[in-house]
């Protein structure tokens, strides 16, 4: 926590260049590509970082294949060199996937014709990936039997893009590369509007979340990076725009693992738009779903919950179908389309793309970010670097790398000296993966300190959380350097625990007891009858629409908050319990 009172204490005493405000994907690589040329930067979020729409995503980094449908050949030229742009960059966070598809005979385009798509998304991809290959039904059969095959002429199979670990995870990642570039970030930090005074600078009003302790920062420079909602923030601070959001929520559900197969299965839903199976380590992640709602707060329906298991039942060969008892966990969120500030409610959202816009008022010194995707996050960042400098900013490291992994150097380092030390040896025995990859792949040039402390004591080499793959210097490290101010923070943003494993499990783990220690001291078992209470609070009846899935913390990013009312009367959360260890690894 000393990490959060630092930057709390600068956010207090210092005048910022840039003032961010919203800690998802676009408001942190916007932070840490600014931090990095060298501007005085200051990122706040009314919850934690890289929640609300970043912590909700399919963790697919695509070029928009679908787009080829309404002909926006440069947007998909654009994503797909984004793409590409991130696999470059991050080789062992951002992989090539393939993505498989099953084609219905009676499917509105033909099978060449979107076998011919995939070429020419191929081609505008720069060939980048490996090409696209045209499947027969038995092919089909043969590789993935699991796909229900019936009325199916045959396949193809493209590639894009995904995250290995887990959105937030990523967002995290850009927000620890502010920091070390001399950022201050804060989470759970909320912006209660600001105004610009007659000296040119902007005065916001913010409120500790953790403690309710309001005071005022300033900043030459604002940037309103408040996803969803941005347009609600405008309006607190008296800012016009040309434009404005409009939402449309995807749902996704956690299951038991389909397939061994490393693959995203792709098939059409009953209304004609893309569905995944994509694989999320020792479980399965499907939907999605593309609903419009009114606003950014969203719920998981009975109805979602029937559309998705409805229509993976119907496509895939299962031992028995699926069942909202085999949901392990949601994932819910709006998509945030921009549309122009004048549209009317005759837009047809559903051929809104996921493009962005970066709209600067020069005369006030702001910049609002609309839209956007996990895809294009590098030209955000550089878009919004760009307005700054035209505005004033300095920024004396301009043109410096501010993104990607350690250089190859510095890789070969750490496994030569893992490999020196035996490591790997130290595996726990139901990781998907070898510790030195895993370490390296989330953590790169810290990695060298937690082998420091395994070369010290083994025994910090041992998995902590029963159940994951989480060892003992992970979590130490966490507690010291990723600002995990809430236990939702660790389970659902830093890592995806909350995500495959069930609640009970959770609740059953004497190493999540521990854990909690690490991070909160004396504070432990407050921090965990918080989490289970909200986690409480957010279910609902069985058949009911239920709030915002995919752990407690998911229901906003910076934003306004929630209608205040009176405490609801509930039985006092259950504590963490011991009970027995879990067998399996979740690659979590």
């Amino acid at each position: 926590m000393t990490l959060r009172a630092t930057a709390l204490e600068r956010l207090q005493t210092e005048t910022f260049d840039v003032l961010v405000v919203g800690g998802g994907i676009n408001g942190a690589v916007s932070a840490a590509c600014l931090a990095t040329w060298g501007a005085r930067v200051a990122l706040v979020d009314r919850s934690d970082f890289g929640g609300l729409t970043s912590q909700q995503s399919s963790n697919l980094i695509w070029g928009g294949i679908k787009y080829l449908e309404t002909y926006e050949f440069g947007l998909v030229r654009k994503l797909c060199a984004s793409r590409n742009r991130l696999l470059r960059a991050y080789p062992s966070v951002v992989q090539e996937v393939r993505f498989y598809t099953a084609h219905a005979a009676d499917f509105r385009h033909s099978l060449a014709k979107l076998f011919l798509g995939t070429l020419l998304y191929w081609a505008l991809g720069g060939f980048f990936t490996r090409p696209p290959r045209l499947l027969s039904p038995s092919r089909i059969g043969d590789e993935e039997p699991v796909v229900d095959l019936r009325g199916a002429d045959g396949g193809f199979e493209y590639s894009d893009a995904y995250l290995y670990d887990n959105d937030a995870r990523f967002v995290w990642n850009f927000v620890r590369a502010a920091i070390d570039h001399g950022a201050a970030a804060a989470n759970y930090v909320e912006s209660l509007g600001a105004e610009r005074g007659d000296d040119g600078l902007w005065s916001l009003r913010l409120r500790d979340r953790t403690t309710g302790r309001e005071w005022v920062a300033r900043a030459r420079l604002l940037v309103n990076a408040c996803g969803p909602f941005v347009d609600d923030h405008n309006g607190r601070s008296g800012q016009a725009s040309g434009h404005r959001h409009v939402f449309s929520k995807g749902v996704h559900l956690i299951v038991p693992r389909i397939t061994r197969s490393h693959r995203v299965l792709t098939f059409f839903a009953d209304d004609g738009r893309p569905f995944f199976v994509i694989p999320m380590g020792p479980r399965t992640c499907i939907g999605t779903t593309d609903t419009r709602v009114n606003g950014p707060d969203t719920r998981v329906s009975g109805e979602d919950r029937r559309f998705v298991l409805d229509n993976i039942n119907k496509r895939l060969r299962l031992p028995s179908p699926l069942t909202e008892a085999d949901v392990v966990a949601e994932r819910c969120g709006v998509r945030p389309l921009v549309v122009g500030g004048e549209a009317g409610e005759a837009v047809d959202w559903l051929k809104l793309s996921r493009k962005h816009v970066v709209e600067v008022d020069p005369k006030r010194a702001h910049v609002s970010i609309f839209g956007g995707k996990l895809t294009d996050c590098l030209n955000v960042a550089e878009e919004v670097a760009a307005a700054a400098r035209a505005l004033g900013t300095p920024l004396p490291g301009r043109g410096r790398r501010w993104y990607g992994e350690p250089g190859r150097d510095a890789r070969d380092a750490f496994f030569l000296r893992a490999e020196r030390v035996g490591l790997d040896a130290l595996t726990p025995p139901t990781a998907l993966e070898p510790l030195s990859r895993r370490l390296w792949r989330r953590y790169n040039l810290a990695a060298f300190a937690m082998l420091d402390d395994v070369v010290a004591d083994r025994r910090k080499a041992e998995t902590l959380v029963e159940g994951t793959d989480y060892v003992r210097c992970e979590i130490e490290h966490m507690a010291r350097r990723e600002m995990v101010t809430k236990l939702d923070d660790f389970l659902r943003r830093r890592s995806k625990v909350a995500l495959v494993m069930r609640r009970d499990e959770l609740e059953r783990s004497p190493g999540l007891r521990e854990a909690c220690r690490i991070f909160f001291g004396d504070a432990a078992d407050e921090r965990a009858r918080e989490y289970f209470a909200e986690a409480d609070a957010y279910a609902a009846p069985a058949g009911a629409d239920s709030p915002p899935a995919g752990g407690p913390g998911a229901a906003r990013s910076d934003g306004p908050a929630p209608p205040s009312g009176g405490p609801a009367a509930r039985p006092e959360p259950p504590r963490l319990q011991p009970g027995p260890a879990l067998a399996r690894g979740n690659g979590a």
